[in-house]
């Protein structure tokens, strides 16, 4: 069961990684944009496509599957 809504996993897009709903957004290039100092807002204003809701997504889905229970 997939609990994160925002999340998705496709073989098709992004060579299987998990990105946001479905776009070209791995989840791994929104982590780096924060590790990278970039603000939830600046992220935004950079790619509107996105909304704060999928950010706060990735940051539930990382700290998840760092702890195992991340599921698909």
């Amino acid at each position: 069961m997939n609990s994160f809504k925002r999340i998705t996993i496709d073989p098709e897009i992004c060579h299987g990684k998990p990105t946001i709903r479905g776009m070209r957004w791995p989840v791994e290039v929104l982590l780096d944009l924060l590790a990278s100092g970039m603000s939830i807002e600046e992220i935004l204003e950079d790619h509107p496509e996105l909304e704060r809701e999928d950010i706060l997504e990735a940051l539930k889905f990382a700290r998840a599957s760092l702890s195992g229970v991340a599921e698909f």
